[in-house]
């Protein structure tokens, strides 16, 4: 597939789970691919390989995004290797603690904010430079932004605040041709995710979903290439729920 040929894309949190399966989905339509990690350099690398092997252009980037200045410092990398054109941003990396409102500290909400809200709209506020006319913003929402998913208070405030970005950057950005959309996930059998390797979690997972079996990576990933491409060149400030029909 070609539909993304000679187009440049970032992905946050890419060395693993939703983050890789975007990266690699992104890279199988023919886009080069950044593919940014925090901490797992040998994940992140084989990302890369594998990009690679398959004929597709991906480096490697990385940078702590809970850091008050990550975004800043990605976005200069970013900028070495693309120059002055990115035409794909998806800010997959997330941060999650499942914690009851009483046991939260301060440094978690912080911390969860920091990853979650103010790194995307840093490097929103930090690319739009060589951002250019239809290039398209992905940002990563969840099913707990809408619904009560056990003890994630603190981590649905913060994709409730993507929700919410995603409807202003995508008025704001509108004149410019860029298109702004988030995904949300419902439960992922990824390491974030990792209830879902008990019978426990797969037999709650499964009861609050229309579609009686685990989503995996892939299952969201499509989705994200999907409104990154010119198929979805008339979707903007929307939030697509990709969750298997979870709590209807």
């Amino acid at each position: 597939m070609t539909k993304l040929s000679g187009k440049t894309a970032l992905v946050t949190g890419a060395s693993r789970g939703i983050g890789r399966a975007s990266a690699l989905a992104l890279a199988r339509m023919g886009a080069q691919v950044l593919v940014h990690y925090s901490s797992g350099v040998k994940e992140a690398d084989a990302v890369v390989a594998e990009i690679r092997r398959a004929g597709g252009r991906a480096d490697a980037v990385a940078a702590d995004l809970s850091a008050p200045d990550g975004a800043h410092r990605l976005a200069r990398q970013v900028r070495a290797v693309v120059g002055d054109r990115l035409d794909i941003l998806v800010a997959n990396a997330g941060a999650s603690k499942s914690v009851t409102i009483e046991d939260t500290t301060v440094e978690d909400f912080d911390k969860l904010f920091a990853v979650n809200v103010r790194a995307p709209f840093f490097l929103v506020q930090q690319l739009l430079p060589i951002m250019c006319t239809d290039s398209s913003i992905v940002l990563v929402s969840s099913l707990a932004a809408h619904a009560y998913i056990g003890t994630l208070s603190a981590y649905a405030a913060t994709k409730g605040a993507v929700d919410t970005l995603v409807k202003h950057f995508a008025a704001v950005l509108g004149e410019r041709g860029i298109r702004v959309n988030a995904v949300a996930p419902g439960v992922v059998a990824t390491d974030m995710s990792s209830f879902t390797k008990t019978d426990t979690g797969r037999d709650f997972t499964l009861s609050i979903q229309a579609l009686k079996r685990l989503a995996g990576p892939d299952d969201i990933g499509s989705v994200v290439a999907f409104l990154a491409s010119d198929d979805a060149r008339w979707i903007s400030g929307d939030t697509v729920r990709v969750d298997g029909g979870s709590k209807l």
